[in-house]
């Protein structure tokens, strides 16, 4: 029954990137997916003119040259760096922690009078937890205070987080924040990385070169008839939920999910940039993100009167939705090392991606793992 020699389950960077890799080493694949389109949580879907991004914004960003180089031989990227916005109660923050957000808090001028105040307020932190009879922090909230201090955490961290994991900071574990960016320059950036950016039109060009000249057969879920695809290649790239190729036999695994609420407004610049965080916990969304500020530019933004924005709302994830984040717990990280045995056991099997290794990854990351190493 063999007829290719890779069948890939999943179209998505991980799929897609192994997919080229084996096209160009001379391999006959086969690339499926169970979604009505390819290209797995990078799809955009153009809506008035401009490149949604349906599963969350997607920022491109590395330091690797060679990464870099590759997808921009593909498709080139445009000069987009990400600059979030933090808003508390109406309060407007730059992000990430720098000289701007510690203006804005305190209004503070000089790296000296900022780098006074959060020394004072971790200190403040650690005299509380030695008052408690504890040395090292127990949870994320005594974490994050002697990192930076009570001020940014309570209108920065706080509301944010616990909408982020559904639970309360003094429940979430310390590990989870065990660093935290902070700059006493006046710099907005809010990657560290030498190269950031989107491709010019949208993801779907990109996947579209990753995969061209590639069979590929949306629609199609590797479940409804497991025993005919796996006869039909060689070995099979799986990048679906690891779990599930195991038919739960250890328990099912737990994620974080997002659910998005999309608005097309008849205004040209709604919030003025691509991704304002709402920090506060009264307000139900985690963030808004605004399309049109991934790829419009200064007065380009004008040229299309309309715009498109998303409410994102974390949540449990139930079956039936989207897995987004593992919950990178003690008890999952042994339950996905039960799954795992077995997946390295697999020799006609590779498992690879965010949802068949249950680790979260950057893009870049991804293109990094399977095209150069």
């Amino acid at each position: 029954m063999e007829q290719y020699d890779y069948l890939i389950v999943g179209s998505g960077l991980y799929g897609a990137s192994f997919t080229y890799r084996a096209q160009k080493a001379g391999k006959k694949c086969l690339v499926i997916d169970k979604r009505p389109h390819r290209g797995g949580n990078v799809y955009c879907e153009n809506i008035e003119g401009i490149n949604v991004h349906k599963y969350g914004a997607h920022i491109f960003h590395t330091s690797n040259k060679e990464v870099w180089d590759f997808v921009n031989s593909i498709v080139p990227f445009n000069r987009y760096t990400n600059s979030p916005v933090a808003n508390y109660k109406g309060e407007l923050y730059n992000l990430p922690f720098n000289m701007n957000t510690f203006h804005q808090m305190w209004g503070v001028r000089t790296p000296d009078e900022a780098r006074r105040i959060i020394e004072e307020q971790k200190h403040d932190a650690v005299v509380a937890m030695k008052a408690a009879g504890v040395s090292e922090p127990r949870n994320l909230e005594e974490q994050a205070q002697i990192l930076i201090g009570k001020d940014i955490y309570e209108k920065l961290i706080k509301g944010y987080t616990e909408k982020q994991w559904g639970r309360k900071c003094t429940d979430l574990p310390a590990f989870i924040i065990r660093r935290l960016p902070v700059r006493f320059v006046f710099d907005n950036n809010y990657f560290n990385d030498k190269y950031q950016g989107i491709p010019e039109g949208g993801y779907n060009k990109l996947i579209e070169g990753l995969l061209d000249g590639i069979e590929v057969k949306t629609g199609t879920d590797f479940f409804d008839d497991r025993s005919y695809w796996e006869g039909v290649a060689d070995k099979i790239v799986y990048t679906g939920k690891i779990d599930e190729y195991y038919g739960y036999r250890f328990g099912k695994l737990e994620y974080r999910t997002v659910r998005f609420e999309e608005e097309i407004l008849d205004c040209p610049n709604w919030q003025g940039n691509a991704v304002v965080n709402y920090t506060d916990r009264e307000v139900p969304y985690t963030r808004i993100i605004e399309h049109k500020h991934f790829e419009m530019f200064g007065e380009k933004v004008y040229e299309n009167p309309k715009t498109v924005i998303s409410r994102e709302y974390s949540t449990e994830w139930k079956d039936g939705m989207e897995p987004y984040y593992p919950v990178n717990d003690e008890k999952n990280t042994s339950l996905y090392g039960k799954y795992k045995d077995l997946a390295d056991k697999e020799a006609h099997v590779i498992f690879g991606g965010r949802l068949a290794e249950y680790k979260y990854y950057d893009m870049a990351p991804i293109i990094e793992k399977v095209l150069f190493i």
